[in-house]
């Protein structure tokens, strides 16, 4: 393999092209191309002087002659090839005019990505992002504290999966009764998300057994120390693996466990953090920027912010209140 130092470094904008069914458009590599036959994500070399959705829009007007009319910055992830290293900015795209066709006499194929694909091989490249699709947008934190406010958030809980929340984390720093009465609480709240088809994670704060019934572990800033031997490495298949990042330092130690998420915060101002402003969006953004991975935005997140939040890359948001 050519060394990486000598290696060629190319700067691409790539679309997922979603359609409000959740199918994605596919496009085949044209047989004048390198990895022709390969399938990828529509898109292409970010010119000088232009941002990465103006060089996105471009180059779909270009392939599939579509106009963008909606699109969002998501995922940026470098790959290294045999011959180049390539960084991807990864945007989904959720409005456009006009029919997707290959320009360039290309096939295409619109794919369920959480469903096995009838088409391929895929770019190495494009693998990634078609796992992180499977994320839902929406990460709520439990907050019950004590045995007495259990049923109250177990309402609050059947509301929010009635209403399509998928990902929840278990996470009671401050309990206040028995450690049976927590294991109690934690086996309740894991019960009643897989009753209706979510997914629980439990925190790095409490019992490192809790894994074994949880579907995956979400690792706080402090505890990333203790689990830098690549702790994706060991987890049991089909678990994920989260993180909690508050800067750059912790972006940097967060990537080394290959989590599958990252939850960056706090954004705005919240109760949880009285005395702290919020890092704002600018700063929120050029740090997920840096991710490498899917990052939730926390800290003053609701339904309203959603929107915001995606559009300064976040996959989605998190929080303790207004999620659920």
């Amino acid at each position: 393999m050519t060394s990486s130092v000598n290696k060629p470094f190319i700067h691409v904008a790539a679309g997922l092209i979603l359609r409000p069914d959740g199918q994605l458009l596919l496009a085949q590599r044209p047989a004048d191309k390198p990895w022709s036959g390969w399938w990828e994500l529509p898109g292409g070399k970010i010119e000088a002087g232009e941002t990465v959705l103006q060089a996105l829009s471009r180059e779909l007007k270009e392939e599939l002659d579509i106009d963008v009319t909606h699109a969002t910055p998501w995922v940026t992830y470098t790959h290294e090839y045999e011959v180049n290293i390539v960084r991807l900015a990864f945007c989904r795209v959720t409005g456009w005019t006009g029919e997707p066709k290959g320009i360039e006499g290309q096939e295409l194929a619109w794919v369920d990505p959480s469903a096995p694909l009838s088409i391929g091989p895929l770019l190495p490249a494009t693998e990634p992002p078609l796992r992180w699709l499977q994320l839902p947008d929406r990460y709520l934190l439990t907050s019950i504290n004590s045995a007495q406010n259990l049923p109250a958030f177990m309402s609050r809980l059947d509301h929010a999966l009635a209403n399509g929340l998928k990902l929840v984390q278990f996470r009671e720093p401050s309990w206040q009764d028995s450690p049976a009465q927590l294991e109690q609480a934690f086996k309740q709240v894991l019960e009643r998300c897989h009753a209706s088809g979510a997914r629980c994670l439990v925190n790095s704060c409490h019992p490192a057994a809790w894994l074994a019934v949880a579907d995956g572990l979400h690792v706080r800033a402090g505890d990333m120390v203790n689990h830098q031997t690549d702790e994706q490495l060991n987890m049991p298949a089909g678990k994920l693996l989260g993180v909690s990042v508050h800067n750059a330092t912790d972006l940097a130690v967060a990537r080394t466990l290959k989590p599958d998420f990252a939850v960056l915060g706090h954004v705005l101002d919240t109760p949880t953090h009285p005395n702290q402003a919020g890092m704002g969006w600018s700063a929120f953004a050029a740090l997920a920027e840096q991710a490498s991975m899917p990052v939730f935005a926390i800290g003053g997140q609701s339904s309203s912010t959603q929107h915001i939040a995606q559009q300064h890359g976040a996959h989605g948001i998190a929080g303790i209140r207004q999620i659920c």
